[in-house]
């Protein structure tokens, strides 16, 4: 189900430049009258990027358990440290990826920067274990905070029965799905909503902290470097919750071509979003330490609900809602922008080919959407997902690492490319190299979980060779698949571009 890609030979290199049969035509191109064909369109203005980026990144890590970074640093001023280097960390890859985004305009992210600098096998690699695992089960992962805390103001006095959890995130996956399935528009205008909710509830946080430091209440800041003394490999894990929580940076290149401007939105939802995210961390962590002490916050499973309910009063039972609809917002956007990347994957013919085809009316890339959906219920009802993603965390930042070191490399390998936005190069070789560094500490601190990840990731590279590379499958293999893909363009009703003219 898989169809060998078709690569067009260019003068200056680039596995995705030219134009063959199959993709996208040129986004500057003009169709003739009554030949329009069925393309993602361009509705990605600059408040939706900017609502993309920060709703994705804002998820319930920065509400319910930041005492990763506090465990990791031992005491509240190196942790409140980490946030900010982290911060400045994640900017500083968000702009290499402004510029990758801006030079490179196409879709897809990771895979389609990885494609172009390393070629085909890293980047199907990429892609195979995002489809297959880490999308599944990070989606899973939030849409359970969001089912639980949604939950939370009816089980006020008792404990929340596990499979009304699992039933309510259920519905929560559909409806994400169904969404982004119907309508770009619809989805870009929820997810502006939701990023509000957002930002809403980190001022809830933030402003009664900031009135309890104009008070005084500044006692648990007091030999704010003191305490238990951070550990070699303490801190590049307190970098690694850190970055965790900044992640999401990169969504906003998952959708280049449906950005309206690119070049000037990109880079400028990009900076915008970082700066009101690493502020917003930052102050939030200041706010949780006016009235939670570092021991009782390392006690908490839920800081945000533990402040609100010292300061706030009754009105802390609105706690959980903001963090139910901070949760969806995360579930929205990352559905949003990876179906993108499994869009474009498919398009340069490493995923199945229905996945690159749209609607013929919506014009949402409906098939690469829902393939999500039976991958995510089944991660939802298996075992420890948190486990899964230990496993293949590292995956995520080995492949970052790897794209933003592709940027050093096109410099100096195409230096008269074309590069609208660009950044000093101390800025992607620092991050790169951080990144790197993060994954091989992984291999040393935890090699049993990081070992077990690259043993997964290593399977998409006979994956790739069975089914890309080998080109003599059975015949009833072939029909087969043709019948599948037949049928379900039928069902799903939708096209490959190639075919849109004629309808």
């Amino acid at each position: 189900m898989v169809r060998k890609p078709v690569v067009s030979t260019i003068s200056n290199g680039g596995y995705l430049q030219g134009n063959v049969k199959g993709r996208l035509p040129s986004l500057g191109s003009k169709e003739p009258r009554g030949q329009e064909k069925v393309v993602l369109k361009k509705k990605i203005t600059l408040l939706r990027g900017i609502s993309i980026i920060i709703g994705t990144i804002i998820g319930a890590g920065i509400f319910i358990s930041p005492k990763g970074v506090l465990q990791n640093t031992g005491s509240v001023g190196m942790s409140l440290i980490i946030w900010t280097v982290c911060g400045v960390l994640s900017l500083f890859g968000a702009l290499s990826y402004a510029e990758l985004g801006t030079s490179i305009k196409k879709s897809g992210g990771h895979y389609t920067y990885i494609l172009e600098v390393f070629g085909p096998l890293p980047a199907f690699v990429r892609v195979w274990v995002e489809l297959l695992i880490i999308r599944p089960a990070a989606t899973a992962v939030i849409s359970l905070a969001f089912g639980r805390y949604i939950l939370e103001p009816f089980f006020i006095q008792c404990e929340i029965p596990e499979f009304a959890i699992k039933l309510i995130t259920a519905v929560g996956i559909t409806v994400v799905m169904v969404l982004n399935s119907m309508s770009v528009s619809w989805s870009a205008r929820i997810q502006i909503f939701l990023t509000f909710c957002k930002l809403t509830a980190i001022l809830i946080i933030i402003v009664p902290g900031v009135m309890q430091l104009i008070k005084g209440q500044t006692q648990h800041f007091k030999d704010a470097f003191s305490g238990r003394d951070a550990s070699i490999m303490g801190l590049p894990l307190a970098f690694y919750y850190g970055m965790y929580a900044y992640a999401g940076w990169f969504y906003l290149n998952f959708v280049t071509e449906e950005v309206e401007n690119p070049e000037k939105t990109i880079p400028l939802a990009i900076c915008i979003s970082m700066a009101i995210v690493t502020v917003g961390y930052v102050l939030t962590n200041v706010a949780y330490f006016t009235t939670i002490s570092g021991e009782e916050l390392l006690l908490s499973n839920a800081v945000a609900v533990t402040f609100s309910e010292r300061l706030l009063g009754n009105f802390s039972l609105a706690v959980p809602i903001f963090v139910a609809l901070s949760c969806f917002g995360s579930m929205n956007g990352g559905v949003f922008a990876v179906s993108r990347l499994f869009y474009v994957a498919s398009r340069e013919g490493h995923l199945p080919e229905i996945l690159s085809m749209i609607h013929v009316r919506k014009h949402t890339p409906l098939p690469a959407v829902i393939v999500l959906h039976p991958l995510t219920m089944i991660m939802l009802f298996s075992g420890d997902l948190y486990s899964l993603l230990n496993f293949l965390s590292f995956a995520r930042w080995l492949f970052i690492g790897l794209a933003v070191a592709g940027l050093i490399y096109l410099r100096y390998k195409r230096p008269d490319m074309h590069r609208p936005f660009k950044v000093p190069l101390f800025i992607p070789a620092l991050f790169s190299f951080t990144c790197l560094l993060m994954v091989a500490l992984s291999l040393y601190s935890d090699p049993f979980s990081t070992g077990i990840g690259f043993i997964i990731t290593l399977t998409g590279v006979p994956a790739y060779y069975l089914f890309i590379i080998w080109d003599k499958k059975p015949k009833w293999f072939r029909r087969m698949s043709g019948r599948i893909t037949r049928t379900l363009q039928i069902i799903l009703e939708v096209v490959p571009e190639e075919d849109c003219h004629k309808l």
